[in-house]
C-alpha cells in the first residue's frame, strides 16, 4: 500500500458570542447582571463602549452605539432575535427571572416543533430568546403572572 496523508482534522467552533448593540453600556450591564444573573466579565474603552456578560456557558458582547442599528417597533413585531440561548431548566430559568421582576416579551411557552422558549427584551430593545428542551418534565409553563 502505498503511503496515505492522514485526513486533516476539521476545526471545530468552541463558542459564539452574540453582539448586542446598546445605547447605554452601564444600562445594558446593569439589567444583564441584576436581572439575568449574568456576571461582567469586561468592559473596555474611557468611557466604556465595549463589554461582555457571561452566565455559565453563554456570553453576549455589547457595543455601545449612539444610534439605533434597527427598527425597534419591527424588531418587536416580528420577533427579530438578537441571540438565542439553550437552557437545561428552562422552566427553572423562567421562575428565577420572574422572581426578579423581568418583564418578558414573550412567555414561557411550548413551540410547534416542540421545545420550550421564552423571550425577554434588553432596555434597548435586543431580543433574546431563551430555549429549553421538550423533554425537560419540569419544563411546563408556570401557571399565573
Amino acid at each position: 500500500m502505498i503511503g496515505r496523508m492522514p485526513e486533516p482534522s476539521r476545526p471545530r467552533l468552541i463558542a459564539a458570542e452574540p453582539q448586542l448593540f446598546v445605547s447605554d453600556i452601564g444600562a445594558a450591564c446593569a439589567f444583564f447582571t441584576e436581572k439575568l444573573g449574568f456576571a461582567l466579565k469586561f468592559l473596555y474603552g474611557e468611557p466604556p463602549f465595549y463589554g461582555q456578560v457571561t452566565r455559565d456557558g453563554a456570553a453576549l458582547n455589547l457595543r455601545h452605539v449612539d444610534a439605533s442599528v434597527f427598527d425597534r417597533e419591527r424588531r418587536a413585531r416580528e420577533d427579530l432575535l438578537s441571540a438565542a440561548i439553550t437552557v437545561d431548566d428552562i422552566a427553572g430559568l423562567y421562575k428565577e427571572l420572574r422572581f426578579r421582576s423581568v418583564v418578558f416579551h414573550q412567555p414561557l411557552r411550548v413551540e410547534p416543533w416542540g421545545a420550550r422558549t421564552f423571550i425577554v427584551a434588553d432596555p434597548d430593545g435586543n431580543l433574546i430568546l431563551f430555549a429549553g428542551s421538550a423533554e425537560d418534565p419540569s419544563a411546563g409553563a408556570p401557571r399565573g403572572p
